[in-house]
């Protein structure tokens, strides 16, 4: 969509940034927020200064370090609402490999945790829509695209 209305933007699954097993005293986490500062450095070196990012925020700390990863001038935190039951069944479909039982039962945790975290801007409903629908009342309400 943002690429239809010729919209400068980058969309970077953080998580896949620390995708890695580091036999050092680094954690993934600080591997991860490296990378992703090299990565929307690299984007902003073209012009790039809008990011869609994609992580589950639990505190203030890491939206915080997000924040000043991306040097925005605004940003804005939307979470993605579902029934536990269908986060459960996504993420059951989307890691197949030796993790599914973990990341499954986490789900249930992640979702406690961001209710009390309480860091988006605002809230949209990701369960019996379409993909479509989802990312452009997403993008309305963050104020990248108008209706």
């Amino acid at each position: 969509m943002l690429a239809r209305h010729h919209i400068a933007h980058a969309a970077i699954d953080v998580d896949t940034l620390g995708l890695a097993y580091v036999p050092t005293a680094a954690r993934n986490d600080e591997v991860m927020y490296r990378n992703l500062r090299s990565v929307c450095s690299n984007y902003a070196a073209l012009g790039v200064m809008r990011f869609l990012l994609a992580r589950a925020l639990e505190n203030r700390a890491e939206l915080d370090f997000c924040r000043g990863v991306v040097s925005a001038a605004d940003t804005a935190v939307c979470r993605l609402t579902a029934s536990i039951e269908t986060m459960q069944q996504r993420v059951k479909m989307r890691e197949p490999g030796v993790s599914q039982p973990e990341y499954v039962s986490r789900v249930a945790a992640l979702s406690a945790i961001l209710d009390r975290a309480r860091l988006e801007d605002f809230s949209v409903l990701n369960e019996n829509r379409s993909l479509t629908e989802v990312a452009h009342e997403m993008l309305i309400r963050a104020g990248w695209l108008s209706n």
